[in-house]
């Protein structure tokens, strides 16, 4: 393994970078969705519970901007050094926010008919 910094093959850089704003167009759904939900939701339930359900994803999408950027850096860093790749280690954190918010809102909206 070569630690020494080089240049890498500049489709493996694009794609990183591809990959990177994919995470930040999540992102950006996410707190869309929040918003939506905040302003919109008046059917899902009362106030206390819209808020709360608005909140996670509005959170959980400015936290994973962060991580997109982390992650994207440390790909970079890991391309440039021909060491492997790092896994999305926030990937199941996110997939589990949309599930249970999923699973939420179905509830929320079955319930209030």
């Amino acid at each position: 393994m070569d630690l020494e910094p080089r240049e890498p093959d500049p489709r493996f850089t694009l794609a990183n970078e591809r990959t990177f704003l994919s995470w930040i167009r999540t992102a950006l759904a996410l707190i869309a969705g929040g918003v939506a939900l905040a302003e919109l939701g008046s059917r899902v339930g009362p106030p206390g519970v819209r808020i709360t359900l608005s909140i996670a994803p509005i959170v959980s999408g400015a936290v994973l901007s962060v991580l997109a950027f982390f992650h994207w850096r440390s790909c970079q860093r890991a391309l440039r050094t021909g060491e492997s790749l790092p896994p999305p280690r926030f990937a199941i954190g996110l997939t589990a926010l949309v599930f249970a918010a999923g699973a939420t809102l179905t509830v929320s909206l079955l319930v209030r008919g």
